[in-house]
């Protein structure tokens, strides 16, 4: 279970709740590499992208985003942090998350005020697309920059509106 870093966190939200914050950055980070089928060494770095998208999170102005960093660490302490993950069934896979990323605005929409729902929108929102766009590089920086595929276009935009439901 994730520990409650904030006494903000404890009395704002329930243990389910509370677990769908902290949980769903890691799931965005799977999605994200799952919208398009990538090669290993390509899953990889999108993967260390995320991760570091997630720990950006501490630098964050906003209480409930570092919180959520701080349970985010906390509970993977003893754990090792699974860097080259893809969803089995994309398709499943990739709704599960919108609708997960639908429920937390749902949650912090009914539990938070609007900027605490706005910082952890855009966080999460912000971990996507550094996961989507680490691909862009294939491995030399500013060297074959291509779009976004149509398949990691659709999931930012599917991710925005559940945001935003």
């Amino acid at each position: 279970m994730s520990s409650q870093p904030d006494a903000r966190v404890a009395s704002a939200f329930t243990r389910a709740e509370w677990d769908l914050l902290v949980r769903l950055p890691g799931q965005v980070v799977i999605a994200a590499t799952s919208a398009e089928a990538d090669s290993p060494a390509r899953t990889v770095a999108e993967g260390l992208a995320g991760i570091d998208a997630i720990a950006a999170g501490l630098d964050s102005s906003n209480w409930l985003v570092r919180s959520v960093v701080a349970a985010i660490y906390a509970e993977q302490e003893d754990e090792e942090l699974p860097v080259a993950t893809e969803f089995a069934d994309r398709a499943a896979g990739l709704a599960r998350v919108v609708a997960s990323c639908r429920h937390a605005a749902v949650v912090l929409e009914a539990r938070c005020e609007p900027t605490d729902l706005d910082a952890y929108r855009d966080w999460v929102t912000m971990i996507a697309i550094r996961v989507c766009e680490a691909s862009l590089f294939d491995g030399l920086i500013g060297l074959g920059d291509t779009p976004l595929s149509p398949a990691e276009t659709r999931f930012l935009a599917d991710m925005s509106a559940a945001f935003r439901h």
